[in-house]
């Protein structure tokens, strides 16, 4: 990695496919958003990314994060309590003229928002549920529907998710916290990357937790 930085780092706009619906975010460096995904005030951390037809709202995710399709975060809630659970009550305006959006309803759906953590991996068709916290580094499994807050660097799957294992020991994990390569400038991250590709995470983490440049 001798190279001009100028030749190695591309351009750090998001990008967003033309198909995307995007309403109230904010997008960090060469944040992603595929095809069809509906993001409602939801913040996109740098390098995160959404694949196609993913939806979420009241989000806010970390960097490095991975969402494979047809995921949803923050899966709406209906009032269950009241006469009827249908978006009649609490968006009639969609039937009817001069009958605004229920404000009192969308405040409560407000007031449970999403967390995700950074370097996290959501697989394809999971859902994560309302005020729900991920931690950092974790996984969630394909199709996994997520009720609880999940720990940093755990891996989570099934209906509803629960603990499989730990990505990596607890010490392991925490030397990666200090680290916080998250927080990298991009010109450093590049010239770690052939190491991430080749060592093993003890020998990464002793190569580069001392490393200022």
């Amino acid at each position: 990695m001798d190279r001009p930085e100028h030749l190695v780092l591309k351009d750090p706009e998001p990008r967003i496919h033309p198909t995307a619906e995007l309403k109230g975010c904010k997008l960090g460096r060469y944040a992603s958003i595929g095809e069809r995904v509906i993001l409602r005030e939801v913040t996109v951390g740098d390098f995160s990314y959404f694949e196609r037809h993913s939806e979420a709202i009241y989000t806010t995710i970390g960097k490095f994060c991975s969402i494979a399709a047809n995921s949803r975060i923050n899966a709406l809630e209906h009032p269950i309590e009241r006469l009827t659970q249908h978006k009649v009550s609490y968006r009639p305006n969609e039937y009817f003229r001069w009958l605004g959006v229920d404000a009192a309803f969308r405040e409560r759906r407000q007031a449970k928002p999403v967390s995700i953590g950074h370097d996290v991996w959501i697989g394809h068709g999971a859902v994560v549920m309302p005020g729900v916290t991920i931690g950092n580094g974790a996984v969630i499994g394909a199709n996994a529907v997520v009720t609880h807050d999940v720990p940093p660097y755990a891996i989570v799957a099934g209906v509803p998710a629960k603990p499989l294992r730990r990505r990596f020991a607890a010490d392991t994990a925490a030397r990666i916290e200090r680290l916080a390569w998250w927080d990298w400038a991009p010109e450093k991250l590049a010239k770690a990357v052939p190491d991430m590709q080749s060592l093993a995470i003890e020998a990464f983490l002793d190569r580069w937790e001392n490393e200022t440049s």
